[in-house]
């Protein structure tokens, strides 16, 4: 064999070891991080069952945290990405008729604050770092909604992180675990009290994730986990509202239209933001109002 053939012989061997020894290494840290095993305790909660807490949790879970946006508007589950790259991202049946059915109270206050599932590991994608601030009072009333649902029976399976997932992942360029996100230590209030005063606003953008699509300081960009082709979130500082009345933002937030007659992209949840109260809609508006004006994408 000529000289030039072994040698093409030897970078084609070592280039194929290389992305062995890669592929390798991709897949057994991608599932470290999914078997990570995280020391949460479960913190006893008060769940209240009467028909005023439940009504309260039904709207919260819809309207503010909106938890049907991810679950389905039966809270059965739905697949979320199927992506032949990425890989299968499903939100589970929520319901009496899924997997919670086996959580007590505690445990699920747990999954939905730190993210942290019944045997340990993380869940998936769950916005814990938003929902981490909603109150003890709040989150009772959404366990004691999701006791009381329909129980649905759909199973869609298991999410599963594909090649370029399971890259994305290693190289934290695709936050997927909530738990490694949910701040354990912080002590959320035992209960806020509806007014519309800015600090209730604020309490209702943080716990309703404006945070974690437009960004810490309001001000948008790409959001953190989306496909390179989902649209950014909007600038919702003073900067960018600044040309829109409170009654023009009503309506974008209540029917995804915006004044000059586009309409807001399907990725904003105005479905769900349209249920508001008024109370909460003015707390939410006075909030926005006050923020630090910010340009553009500066998250």
């Amino acid at each position: 064999m000529p000289r030039w053939a072994r040698w093409i012989g030897y970078v084609v061997g070592t280039v194929v070891l290389l992305v062995a020894a890669g592929a390798g290494y991709v897949y057994a840290a991608s599932n470290a991080k999914a078997e990570k095993q995280y020391d949460v305790a479960a913190r006893p909660i008060a769940v209240v069952s009467d028909s005023a807490t439940i009504a309260r949790g039904k709207h919260f879970a819809t309207a503010i945290t909106k938890c049907v946006d991810c679950h389905s508007d039966d809270l059965g589950g739905k697949i979320m990405i199927d992506d032949p790259a990425l890989g299968l991202a499903i939100a589970p049946n929520i319901t009496m008729g899924g997997r919670i059915a086996a959580y007590s109270d505690a445990e699920i206050a747990r999954v939905i604050r730190h993210g942290v599932k019944r045997d340990g590991r993380s869940a998936i994608i769950m916005p814990s770092e938003d929902y981490q601030f909603v109150s003890d009072e709040d989150v009772g009333a959404i366990i004691a909604y999701l006791r009381s649902a329909p129980p649905v029976t759909r199973e869609l399976g298991n999410t599963m992180l594909r090649p370029v997932g399971r890259t994305l992942v290693v190289t934290n360029m695709l936050p997927l675990y909530a738990a490694e996100k949910a701040n354990h230590s912080y002590v959320p209030p035992t209960r806020v009290v509806p007014d519309t005063s800015v600090a209730y606003g604020e309490y209702l953008s943080n716990a309703g994730g404006c945070t974690g699509c437009h960004g810490p300081g309001l001000s948008g960009g790409p959001i953190p986990g989306m496909p390179p082709d989902s649209p950014p979130a909007a600038n919702i500082t003073p900067t960018g509202l600044g040309k829109y009345s409170d009654a023009e933002i009503e309506t974008m937030l209540r029917q995804g239209t915006r004044p000059d007659g586009s309409k807001v992209k399907d990725i904003m949840p105005w479905r769900y933001t349209a249920l508001m109260t008024d109370l909460e809609m003015r707390a939410t508006l006075k909030y926005l109002r006050q923020v630090a004006p910010r340009e553009f994408g500066l998250r």
